[in-house]
């Protein structure tokens, strides 16, 4: 018998920490919420511009980072609008959303209508639909990672994470960080 190989263990970095955070965050506010974006600076540079926070960050690495939620996004423009018409300033040194979707198998989107809103509808009541929660998160240095809850698994300790879980959103959020 083959010996067991145990499982790598994850090393949290302050991208990690603080995704992690805002992903618990968010789900204390349950499901069927509108996307949300946050701007993640460091916690030190945080408390230096806005001393009168220390209390409320009392206890948390001074090296590590704050989601600040972006309040009031503009509707109607989509996700890719949306991200499109951000540039974050250098004082910002990461991002993080979090958007609700529809996961269905493969099989469920052959023969979809044309129309967007009768083929959302027809997703929405397919029997295989699973509502899940990504919530991504990129820094200036090139870190990523993707956190995945699902509704029907709703807990903290059931939440998926990966750098590879949702390409396109990670490369979306990663280009609001360039500067221009």
């Amino acid at each position: 018998m083959d010996p067991v190989t145990p499982t790598p263990q994850l090393v949290p970095t302050p991208l990690i920490t603080c995704a992690v955070d805002t992903e618990q965050h968010v789900a204390r506010s349950g499901w069927d919420q509108p996307t949300r974006l946050f701007a993640l600076v460091r916690t030190s540079e945080l408390l230096a511009a806005e001393p009168q926070l220390a209390a409320r960050l009392e206890g948390e690495d001074p090296d590590g980072l704050t989601a600040i939620e972006q309040e009031e996004l503009p509707e109607g423009s989509g996700l890719d609008g949306l991200l499109a018409g951000i540039v974050w300033p250098a004082e910002v040194a990461g991002a993080a959303i979090s958007v609700e979707r529809i996961v269905v198998p493969p099989e469920a989107e052959a023969g979809l209508p044309d129309d967007p809103e009768a083929a959302l509808e027809h997703l929405a009541a397919h029997p295989a639909r699973q509502d899940v929660r990504l919530l991504v998160a990129v820094d200036r240095t090139g870190e990523q990672v993707t956190l995945l809850r699902q509704r029907a698994h709703d807990s903290d300790d059931a939440v998926a994470m990966g750098a590879d879980i949702a390409p396109g959103l990670v490369e979306a959020l990663r280009a609001t960080l360039v500067e221009g």
